[in-house]
């Protein structure tokens, strides 16, 4: 019974192979047909015409069978496949990541790259997106010797970034050459270029503010025990100068080391509850003799309701003190200063300060709150300013968790809002 059944298969496996091979050259066999008729009627004999008729099926036939094709063996998983499992990680990091293949074409680009450089479509050629020449040769030198390598790379656009750029090589475990990718990394190191920038601006700042009255103290000293020594008059009006300069930079170490302490608590934030209303009355009072040296009236308008915001009392007070002063000494041609508060009983409570005096022009008010910057440097020293109150300001609200927002124009006076 099996014999048979194979036989009768293998029949079946003739007979399926046979009549496509028939169907497909039907016409070249019947003129074969027609032909060997032909020969037939003009005097051949058909044992001499059947050989060659039979050869010339077996050609035409054969002609027409399907070239095997070899059995593809199981491919290796492709680079996209083998990555997969890596994409949701990839897309996780907030650090941009760019997938390159050995031909240096771009496999995968995670979300934070996307959105720091925009879409790069699979498989362009890095050369087409990325413009850098240090990056481009950085990364083909690794495509050819596998080392790690990178460099530091400034961007322009959308907007200035200084990345820590590396490339390294990653198997992604199957074999062979093709199955390495190569992964560009953007390390920003944005912060911490101009930290460091500011770090220095500030030394080069803080040793410029004490060289001056230190060099004045000295010059002083050196003429009081030289030429000066026997001169009442002269040594009057020296040691006056030499107290004021002595002054002067204790107010600097001060704030100094205020700001020092106000960077040590800032991700602090105060939990005390605070009513501005006294705090505000209490500020105007303790800056009443300066107000009446300078010729300005502080008008103060506050609610008959308390105010609470949540805050650190004695630092409010440094706040309003240093808005309200600044705004007598610097708004003092306009004879007044308006301070107003808003809010309370579940409002946002809102502090206005405006002066009345000359203004700042629009190129400075940004950065008034930088440390030692001065919109006039010999006005801000002849008010005994440090150049460090905004900035001591702005740390306060910071930690606040509040905002200083200044609105000025030449000729019209200043506003200092803190919006808490």
């Amino acid at each position: 019974m099996s014999d048979e059944g194979i036989v009768l298969d293998g029949a079946k496996v003739f007979w399926r192979t046979l009549l496509p091979r028939l169907k497909a050259e039907r016409w070249i066999l019947g003129l074969s047909v027609v032909l060997a008729v032909l020969a037939g009627f003009a005097g051949i004999h058909v044992l001499a015409i059947l050989p060659f008729w039979i050869v010339l099926v077996a050609a035409v036939l054969n002609r027409s069978a399907p070239v095997a094709q070899p059995v593809p063996e199981a491919a290796p998983a492709t680079v996209e496949k083998s990555m997969d499992p890596l994409i949701p990680v990839l897309n996780a990091l907030d650090m941009p990541v760019i997938v390159v293949a050995a031909d240096e074409t771009v496999l995968f680009q995670n979300l934070a790259a996307e959105k720091a450089f925009g879409t790069i479509p699979k498989d362009t050629y890095l050369s087409a997106r990325v413009r850098s020449p240090g990056i481009l040769d950085m990364v083909r030198e690794t495509i050819a010797t596998g080392k790690i390598n990178q460099i530091e790379h400034t961007e322009r656009l959308p907007s200035d970034a200084i990345y820590v750029v590396r490339v390294a090589p990653a198997d992604t475990g199957d074999e062979g050459p093709a199955q390495r990718v190569f992964l560009l990394t953007y390390r920003d190191i944005s912060q911490a270029r101009r930290i460091d920038r500011m770090r220095s601006d500030f030394v080069a700042n803080a040793s410029h503010e004490l060289r001056t009255p230190l060099a004045s103290l000295r010059g002083f000293i050196e003429t009081l025990q030289g030429p000066a020594r026997n001169d009442p008059k002269a040594q009057e009006k020296f040691f006056a100068i030499m107290h004021e300069q002595a002054t002067r930079m204790s107010r600097l170490v001060d704030d100094l080391l205020s700001l020092s302490r106000l960077e040590l608590k800032s991700h602090i934030p105060p939990d005390d509850t605070v009513d501005l209303v006294p705090l505000l009355g209490h500020v105007r009072d303790s800056l009443a003799p300066l107000a009446r040296e300078l010729d300005v009236t502080i008008a103060l308008d506050v609610p008959d309701a308390p105010v609470f915001v949540q805050g650190d009392r004695d630092e409010l007070v440094e706040v309003f003190e240093n808005l309200i002063e600044n705004a007598c000494k610097y708004g003092q041609e306009g004879k007044r200063v308006d301070v107003r508060l808003t809010g309370g009983e579940g409002h946002q409570a809102e502090v206005t300060v405006k002066d009345h005096g000359p203004g700042i022009p629009a190129e400075h008010v940004p950065r008034i709150t930088e440390r030692f910057y001065r919109v006039n440097v010999e006005a801000s020293r002849s008010k005994k300013g440090t150049g460090l109150g905004l900035a001591i300001v702005k740390h306060i609200l910071t930690r606040h968790r509040a905002r200083l927002l200044i609105h000025s124009e030449v000729g019209k006076g200043t506003i200092f809002t803190v919006r808490f």
